[in-house]
């Protein structure tokens, strides 16, 4: 029953979203990133670390209210939630807290993706369900998992892959979303821009190592692989290249490289300490072998920098929701990346060119803060 449930909500998921692509007119595929929801039973419950004199007016609300300003201002291409987008255990319901939290981006009618945090599945659904409960939704782009992925171990103890379905990459939402070229171009399928999502889990689940989960073995394998895969297409008739296709990544717990960064090395504010596991599972090396050009995490909701290290860059969203930790008086905050196509001498689209990130405050004017290039 559970198999069949995952292929009917990747039918169901296809009659909702366009496929994601480039704009045929400006060469644009937009990104926001929502960080951090931490959402339960939208006006019963309350916000933190706010100022005074809103405590009395805020709630869940407000943060769907940001949300929705910010649509209206920017108008995204797709929406990606970076994890914690409810807060399990004070909501009444997840699955309807799930539906508040994400009616925004289903309302606009915007393909939206999903991966979870560490507090999700806090409540009355675990992360499978929480995920199955995503991928079913209207507009979702979400997967549970890679339908085909099956690892195993030979007798020498290497990683390979089987061609029997089975579940056996860890975690729930782990998946790859490709961004095509515009409608109407020699590049319209081709991905230009690749986009992996990974479940970075809750909490550890060995003895002798405390603190948060990481991204492990198995998700590692199917991410380099994928990533190798996704390169040799693009080098590839027809209409190959001989550059390599951006790739972006998106989980929640950030890895424990975002520990590198101080105010001479980033764009941006670090006001917290990085969050991240206690092991380092060696995931920032296989984005950096992969060339991936930015990993984008939430988890820290005052912190909200870029830098780079070896080639990528590691970003945060910046906290976004009112039933999140934060501070009072900083406003709630989201991320943008503008991905840009460029042009040929003879007019037609190539490569992309540039990439542009920056965040939007929830002021009165949106304020535009810390723009930069990747």
């Amino acid at each position: 029953m559970g198999l069949f449930f995952l292929f009917l909500c990747a039918f169901l998921q296809f009659s909702t979203a366009s496929p994601l692509r480039f704009n045929s007119k400006t060469g644009q595929f937009k990104i926001l990133q929502v960080a951090d929801m931490h959402y339960a039973n939208g006006a019963k419950t309350s916000c933190l670390d706010v100022l005074s004199t809103e405590y009395g007016t805020c709630s869940d609300l407000n943060t769907t209210t940001f949300i929705n300003r910010l649509i209206d201002a920017e108008k995204p291409d797709l929406i990606v939630f970076t994890g914690d987008n409810i807060f399990g255990a004070d909501c009444d319901d997840s699955a309807a807290s799930q539906v508040a939290a994400f009616a925004p981006a289903v309302n606009a009618h915007i393909p939206w993706a999903a991966v979870l945090g560490n507090h999700d599945q806090e409540g009355d659904l675990d992360r499978f369900h929480l995920m199955q409960h995503i991928v079913s939704m209207d507009y979702s782009v979400s997967q549970i998992n890679p339908p085909s992925m099956t690892l195993s171990m030979s007798p020498e103890g290497d990683a390979y892959q089987s061609n029997i379905f089975q579940a056996s990459i860890d975690g729930y939402g782990n998946y790859h979303l490709k961004v095509s070229g515009p409608q109407g171009s020699s590049l319209s399928k081709k991905s230009m821009l690749n986009l992996f999502f990974l479940d970075s889990g809750d909490y550890s689940t060995v003895d002798t190592i405390s603190g948060y989960g990481w991204i492990k073995a198995s998700q590692q394998f199917w991410f380099s692989q994928t990533a190798a895969e996704l390169q040799a297409e693009f080098r590839s008739a027809p209409h190959s290249q001989n550059t390599s296709a951006p790739s972006f990544v998106y989980f929640h717990i950030p890895v424990r490289e975002f520990v590198e960064f101080g105010e001479s090395n980033m764009t941006g504010i670090r006001q917290e300490g990085i969050g991240s596991s206690d092991l380092n599972s060696g995931f920032f090396s296989a984005m950096v072998e992969a060339g991936v050009k930015a990993a984008f995490v939430g988890h820290d909701h005052v912190n909200d920098f870029c830098g780079r290290l070896n080639g990528v860059n590691l970003c945060y969203g910046g906290g976004f929701g009112y039933h999140a930790y934060g501070l009072a008086g900083w406003p709630r905050r989201a991320r943008f990346v503008l991905v840009s196509l460029g042009k040929g001498d003879d007019g037609e689209w190539s490569g992309v060119q540039e990439i542009t990130t920056w965040k939007r405050l929830d002021d009165d004017e949106l304020s535009i803060v810390n723009k930069q290039l990747l």
